[in-house]
């Protein structure tokens, strides 16, 4: 590995939001749903989830890959689902939909644990989604059409949320626990090892300062001879 590479890999690393997420309910387009997760990997959201039927999330999974490198992407069968796992981390749930009680997106504080839901452009956010929010917010329009489309709208989002936890100093330090962070250089770092690891059922192997195995030689003999630690390497 380089040095330039594995600063990089540190310095994203050490940026990392796990108090921000984007909530996905049902839409459809893979092109948006990619597009969505790279927006929320600009900004140093490490999980997005996504509400989708399974077909739809497969055929997400074949064309939308390039981000899911670097962030995770967790399907519910229902939005309820989703909503369990952000309300666990004591997120407020932003539902982005210009409703008459929606206020505009910079009034709201993003340095607070923050979900962002997001619906399909032409249906929008239904009543269980929008009962469930905290607040509706609204990127406000000065044109004709009366909205942007959804990973536009994200984006901008984002670029605010991101605003405002840089002049917080959330980015300053880093903020994931330490064997999320240990885990995931492993998995940034080495890919195709991960796979290997993963297929086998094996604990990831230690690494040296310099992001290289710290002894190559003598994991791969103790695979080859069965002794290798196992790990349950199954994503939450």
């Amino acid at each position: 590995m380089t040095p330039e590479r594995l600063a990089r890999l540190n310095s994203v690393l050490d940026r990392r939001q796990p108090d921000l997420t984007v909530i996905t309910h049902f839409v459809h387009k893979q092109r948006n749903t990619s597009a969505i997760v790279r927006n929320a990997d600009a900004v140093g959201i490490q999980q997005v989830h996504a509400v989708a039927a399974r077909e739809d999330y497969r055929a997400f999974r074949g064309t939308g890959m390039g981000s899911h490198n670097w962030v995770q992407v967790r399907r519910h069968d229902s939005l309820a689902q989703a909503l369990e796992a952000v309300r666990a981390a004591a997120m407020q749930i932003l539902a982005a939909h210009p409703g008459e009680d929606a206020c505009d997106f910079r009034e709201v504080d993003y340095t607070r644990p923050t979900a962002l839901l997001l619906g399909t452009e032409r249906a929008g956010l239904d009543e269980e989604a929008l009962a469930a929010a905290d607040q509706c917010i609204l990127v406000p329009m000065m044109g004709m059409v009366e909205s942007y489309n959804v990973s536009v709208a994200a984006g901008i989002i984002l670029a605010e949320a991101q605003r405002q936890r840089e002049a917080a100093g959330l980015y300053e330090h880093c903020r994931l626990d330490a064997a999320t962070r240990q885990r995931l250089f492993f998995e940034w770092a080495h890919p195709q090892l991960r796979k290997f690891c993963r297929e086998r059922g094996l604990a990831y192997p230690p690494l040296a300062e310099d992001g290289e195995l710290t002894d190559g030689p003598g994991w791969y003999a103790s695979v080859r001879a069965g002794t290798a630690a196992c790990e349950d390497h199954r994503e939450p």
